[in-house]
């Protein structure tokens, strides 16, 4: 599929700013009805070759396969979709440059998501391959102003309940029978497609045994839980077990504007059965508040588009916050968990494949550390802040708290010599016993941010643009370095 992300450039180097006119297709460097025609080729393609490939999707004896090509089709679906919205943008003389060149960009990841999986090999002693303090007070809202402020979607009624804490919703899923359904799914389905509002559902405490899937045309999406660990969503699926990494998941969204509070979402099936998500998000714009993801190995899926996750807990061993979104983390709990034996821990494994894609995770005024189950073994697994799943992996950690879990130097190789003049990590300003920079790699992409003019590019304010849509959501930011 690499032509896809040739032609994808293509498109993108199409645009360009000029300050000069105001004519609405100025920002092409083609004619407008030129780059739309483009765009609706290779939507065609993409539909053709779902048409192909679907006729493969009911393929029996081999459930990997059949997942392989059921995770496929749901990618091209994905496409398909962004690259008509792309489509139709350009020809809106009211759209916006941003949102089209910066979707575009987003699409990198998408049309190249190849899936080829992760080795089950995870790093051992032969593949290369935290209970957190309390969190730091912030600023709300980056100091906009100091009252709360809510979603534009909601009634005042419905601010009041917010700020006591009460719960306002459209539907309820409840195991006991008291709400409108007992199943997620069922709630799920009940909620509109394609909707401009918001559709609340509201989750009452207890553990949910299902496996939840949010499709491409539920937008706008809200779940309200009890809290974490209260109610929780549980799955086991994992790759030994014969799922993709991408079908694993115990909970997957893909409509954006998705917004979860006060809810866990685990995967149950232990370290020994490698691969196995809690939480894969491909939906834009998403933010996840107050949440816990909980699991081993391949923990939080961030697959692709921009995503907020702010005082969150996310445990795991192996790579467990992967994948190519573009992501920020804010006052967040990062707990390395004991996996099996001679393992090593990678909290991240980012898999940005290209220099022209937006994506990476930042880290921010976090706590770095180890959960209970790994506190007595600190000295025998090791835990590092990352590795490079792809060749130009992105990760950055700011002004977090990093305990000893983190081992001095910081970072570790994915095999040999891969993506080590490719890659950029850099971190800025953490403290802590796990912080010291002396002993960190000296690998070519590693890099030591020492002003506030390169970390500023990683904020919420520059790395995901959260000025223009988190206020909107009502959670908690902080757009800048400041703390």
């Amino acid at each position: 599929m690499s032509w896809w992300k040739g032609f994808l450039i293509f498109l993108m180097l199409c645009l360009c700013v000029s300050s000069e006119e105001s004519m609405p297709y100025d920002y092409l460097k083609v004619p407008a009805s030129e780059f739309v025609s483009s765009i609706k080729t290779i939507v065609e393609v993409i539909r053709q070759m779902s048409s192909i490939l679907s006729r493969f999707a009911d393929f029996s004896g081999d459930r990997r396969l059949q997942n392989a090509v059921s995770d496929c089709l749901d990618l091209l679906d994905v496409s398909s979709d962004e690259l008509s919205w792309s489509a139709s943008a350009s020809e809106n003389p009211h759209g916006s440059l941003d949102q089209l060149y910066y979707m575009l960009r987003e699409l990198l990841p998408l049309v190249q998501a190849d899936q080829k999986p992760k080795p089950i090999s995870k790093p051992g002693p032969i593949a290369k391959g935290p209970k957190a303090p309390p969190g730091r007070g912030l600023r709300s809202n980056t100091d906009h102003d100091e009252s709360p402020r809510f979603p534009d979607w909601l009634r005042s009624n419905d601010r009041k309940l917010l700020e006591t804490n009460g719960v306002s919703y459209d539907v309820s899923v409840a195991l006991d029978g008291t709400g409108n359904f007992t199943k997620i799914m069922d709630a799920i389905k009940a909620a509109p497609e394609y909707s401009s509002k918001r559709f609340v559902i509201y989750i009452k405490k207890g553990l949910y045994l299902e496996n939840v899937e949010i499709k491409k045309k539920k937008w706008n999406l809200v779940m309200l839980g009890d809290g974490i660990d209260v109610t929780v969503i549980s799955g086991n699926r994992n790759f030994v077990d014969g799922w993709t990494t991408f079908r694993s998941a115990t909970f997957a969204v893909s409509g954006k504007g998705f917004l979860a509070r006060d809810i866990t979402f685990q995967n149950t099936a232990g370290p020994e059965k490698h691969q196995a998500v809690a939480l894969r998000s491909d939906s834009d714009l998403s933010v996840f508040y107050r949440c816990a993801m909980r699991g081993f190995q391949d923990t939080l899926y961030t697959h692709t588009m921009r995503q907020f996750y702010r005082e969150c807990t996310i445990t795991g061993t192996v790579d467990f916050i992967f994948g190519d979104g573009t992501v920020v983390f804010q006052n967040c709990h990062i707990l390395a968990r004991r996996g099996l034996p001679n393992q090593k821990n990678t909290i991240t494994a980012q898999g940005r494949k290209d220099p022209n894609q937006p994506s990476g995770f930042s880290i921010q005024f976090s706590n770095i550390s180890a959960d209970a189950d790994l506190v007595p073994y600190l000295n025998t697994t090791r835990t590092y802040l990352g590795r490079p799943w792809k060749e130009y992996s992105r990760t950055i950690f700011m002004r977090n708290n990093m305990s000893n879990v983190v081992r001095p130097e910081g970072w570790l190789e994915w095999n040999a010599d891969f993506a080590l003049n490719t890659l950029f990590y850099g971190e800025f300003l953490n403290y802590g016993p796990g912080s010291g920079l002396s002993s960190r790699v000296k690998w070519p992409g590693f890099h030591v941010l020492n002003n506030s003019n390169q970390a500023n590019n990683f904020t919420v304010s520059q790395f995901i643009k959260g000025d223009l849509w988190l206020p909107s959501t009502g959670v908690t930011f902080t757009a800048g370095l400041d703390i």
